[in-house]
């Protein structure tokens, strides 16, 4: 097996980090990036890893790049501190043939509260997560920012575990913060209106309960389709907000 460098970023992390960073303890080098969080994050990773860098935060690809330019290893697998490597694909990893790709995709199991979510999109839901550090860049996004490899990829079979929305109140905070930045990042591609706002995120519920097959996971389907609709309403408003307010009070 090629030697792997296993990275991870992550902010105020003190109940999740452990659980990630014990599921990677077969790799090679582990490679924590914290943005100086207040909590215990970063007193947790030291009793896993030496290799703890604090960084101030500077968005997620930005702070994913400086963790894979810190990985000593060409092979590097990128996971965040809300994602397990499971039994399946860390055996699956040590026996792989490298040879035959530059990156490999990997599926995700994500859980919403405490069930794991086939429908609405969110299955296999297939990441590149391991790829040769040479070979690899990132998606210059502000959110949903993503590896791309130059090169050969290949699809792996086992699971990666995502706990992705473990409470109600979490979810809406992170709706809060993704639902920001991809205003930012969309406000000057497209333009909002009534219309717009009102339609998108009624069609963005009915793409997901139904189209998606959100209504096979009962209420957990349909509160996922929700959330999807909550957040295309946000970001459409806070597109609408900056084009309309914020920039008229800019040029006053």
């Amino acid at each position: 097996m090629e030697k792997i460098s296993a990275v991870v970023i992550a902010g105020a992390e003190e109940n999740n980090i452990a659980g990630c960073l014990e599921s990677l303890a077969w790799a090679d080098e582990i490679v924590v990036v914290n943005s100086e969080s207040k909590d215990r994050t970063i007193e947790v990773a030291k009793k896993y890893t030496s290799r703890v860098f604090i960084r101030k935060w500077e968005g997620y690809a930005s702070q994913k790049e400086f963790s894979v330019e810190k990985a000593t290893n060409e092979w590097v697998l990128s996971i965040d501190a809300d994602e397990r490597i499971s039994d399946e694909l860390r055996e699956e990893i040590k026996a792989l043939d490298f040879s035959i790709a530059d990156g490999f995709f990997i599926p995700r199991r994500n859980y919403f509260l405490d069930k794991v979510v086939r429908s609405c999109g969110w299955s296999p839901d297939y990441q590149l997560r391991l790829f040769r550090k040479s070979k690899a860049k990132l998606t210059d996004r502000r959110v949903h920012e993503s590896f791309q490899v130059q090169g050969k990829t290949a699809y792996l079979k086992s699971e990666l575990i995502h706990y992705t929305h473990p409470a109600i109140s979490s979810t809406f905070e992170k709706i809060a913060e993704y639902s920001t930045l991809e205003a930012q990042e969309k406000s000057t591609k497209i333009r909002m209106n009534a219309s717009k706002i009102f339609f998108k995120p009624i069609w963005e519920f009915l793409h997901h309960f139904i189209i998606r097959h959100g209504f096979t996971d009962g209420v957990h389907g349909l509160m996922v389709s929700m959330i999807h609709a909550m957040t295309k309403a946000q970001v459409y408003m806070k597109i609408w907000e900056i084009q309309n307010v914020r920039n008229k009070r800019e040029t006053v």
